[in-house]
């Protein structure tokens, strides 16, 4: 599609991206903020969302780069969870486009309302590691999989989905789960992405300026994690998750 790139979107564009990454790296949820104020520039839906992976990546691989020099993630110990993330998302953004999702629509809300709950509630939520419930093989086969379909098929809470699997799981603690989640929902965004491109939706240069802001955004708050750790992660992933909610809510039956 045309459309032209003015200096004032721009600049709007990449602070907002700047926003987003700082959120996304620490609980989620970043695409409430960038995807709608691409609609509000005009863009359709399926290039907003194509446009959005772009600049996702940007701060997953970010956020993910960081925490790998500071020693958080060993990637060789994850390598079967990353494939399989990435396998999910490509059969997710294929099956979107052929099944109906009107009833994980319905459901969704609940889900990660009830996840908020969890983070909220839950003992086991702390920077401490836990007794390891799955080892990396069936972990990779069922949370990296199954997360790694819904994140191509609809996406919301991804990162909070995998941080709390790698909590429930591995037994992991919070800023351990939430840097693993990173790494994993960067593959799940370059599947996606792939497929976008493919089908030429994606905005390159609209996606690269917003993908500058969410770089600096997602350093920015993943070096928050670590030194914040449960006090500043757990009241954002509760927050995320009630915000996720009434968004969807919202779209399902007031807008629609």
């Amino acid at each position: 599609m045309a459309f032209e790139l003015s200096l004032h979107i721009a600049v709007m564009l990449f602070f907002v991206a700047i926003f987003a990454g700082f959120i996304d790296s620490i609980a989620g949820g970043g695409g409430l903020l960038t995807i709608p104020v691409l609609m509000w520039i005009g863009l359709p839906p399926t290039t907003a969302l194509a446009t959005n992976k772009l600049q996702a990546c940007g701060g997953s691989f970010f956020a993910s780069f960081y925490f790998i020099r500071k020693g958080v993630i060993k990637l060789a110990e994850i390598k079967w969870a990353i494939v399989c993330a990435f396998v999910g998302a490509s059969l997710g953004t294929i099956g979107v486009q052929l099944i109906d999702a009107s009833i994980l629509e319905l459901l969704l809300p609940f889900l990660i309302l009830s996840l908020g709950g969890y983070f909220l509630f839950s003992k086991k939520i702390s920077d401490d590691d836990k007794h390891q419930v799955f080892g990396a093989g069936a972990f990779a086969l069922t949370a990296a999989l199954g997360i790694g379909f819904y994140d191509g098929f609809f996406g919301p809470g991804t990162g909070s989905f995998f941080a709390l699997a790698f909590v429930s799981l591995s037994g992991f603690g919070l800023a351990k789960a939430t840097a693993h989640a990173k790494v994993l929902n960067f593959s799940t965004n370059i599947a996606s992405l792939i497929f976008f491109a493919v089908g030429g939706k994606v905005l390159w240069l609209l996606g690269g300026v917003m993908l500058l802001g969410q770089a600096i955004g997602a350093s920015l708050g993943s070096s928050l994690v670590l030194s914040k750790g449960t006090k500043m992660v757990k009241p954002l992933v509760v927050s995320m998750s009630l915000i996720i909610s009434i968004k969807i809510l919202i779209t399902q039956y007031v807008i629609f």
